[in-house]
């Protein structure tokens, strides 16, 4: 990874990326397609399987529905959702400008963590543009708070995380987990930790529509007393990983690299949509540099 201090250039793939995996929620066998883009085209969905107004561009602005994921849609209503991931590995590997094809209404889980979207953007390359990045420095604490969850947004030289999570399971409890996002850590330390869920959780889920797609083989299950998944953690606080995983993958919402701390307790994904809504609702919050 690129410390985002640099003066560099923007970045898209050098080749297209076919993907075809369910999704988690919907169940549904989705294909995706993640084609080069020129600069300053951002991050963009296309849905294929719709001949009209099928295009929502990844920004915390479109967020429609953080329940359990991170959904975007357009002003037509065509929405995208569980892009936390997808987005996640792009801004860890600095991928600034691209065109995702897909013809379902939700990305697929791959194995329930970002590695394999890393993995096959690794093999593939990325092509530097001729246009710098925009960084966006962050100015000033902006912080939002809902009962006993908070995210916080601080000034800072490069891009840190910092998060805690409190689970009433004796499998998770208590976890915390502090990164600077340098030197190509991303990879080594958080693409991997995968989504989790509860098992006294899943029929609920599933009678209201949701984790249709949803097993063993793209997510971590916690039992009363154990993880049900044959292989066990990847990490001893895999579960405070995921959460970073996800915050990244909400925060590139933002539409550029963020240069600022980012605190997160017991949150999720509607307080890192509250907060960058709170961020961009003044102008001398941030500077683009």
């Amino acid at each position: 990874m690129i410390d985002i201090n640099k003066n560099i250039n923007q970045q898209t793939l050098s080749d297209t990326i076919l993907i075809n995996g369910i999704g988690l929620h919907s169940g549904l066998n989705i294909s995706m397609k993640l084609i080069p883009a020129e600069a300053d085209f951002g991050i963009r969905f296309y849905r294929t399987d719709l001949k009209n107004n099928n295009i929502v561009k990844a920004l915390w602005s479109n967020v429609t529905n953080t329940r359990l994921c991170t959904t975007i849609s357009n002003e037509s209503g065509t929405k995208i959702s569980t892009i936390e991931h997808l987005m996640s590995a792009l801004s860890g590997l600095h991928i600034d400008n691209l065109r995702i094809e897909i013809n379902g209404p939700e990305v697929p889980i791959m194995d329930g963590s970002s590695i394999k979207f890393v993995d096959l953007i690794d093999q593939t390359s990325t092509q530097i543009l001729n246009k710098k990045r925009k960084i966006l420095k962050i100015k000033k604490n902006i912080k939002v708070e809902n009962n006993n969850s908070s995210v916080e947004l601080k000034p800072n030289n490069q891009f840190s995380i910092d998060f805690a999570i409190d689970f009433p399971s004796k499998l998770i409890s208590k976890q915390s987990c502090q990164l600077q996002l340098v030197n190509g850590n991303y990879k080594t330390d958080i693409a991997s930790a995968r989504t989790f869920g509860f098992e006294k959780d899943v029929d609920m889920l599933r009678s209201n529509g949701l984790a249709l797609g949803g097993s063993l083989d793209n997510a971590v299950v916690v039992g009363e007393n154990k993880i049900l998944n044959s292989d066990g953690l990847r990490f001893k606080d895999e579960f405070v990983r995921h959460k970073i995983l996800d915050s990244i993958g909400d925060l590139y919402l933002a539409g550029a690299p963020i240069q600022g701390y980012f605190l997160g307790n017991k949150s999720g994904h509607h307080l890192n949509n509250l907060l960058l809504r709170s961020l961009f609702a003044d102008k001398n919050n941030y500077e683009y540099i």
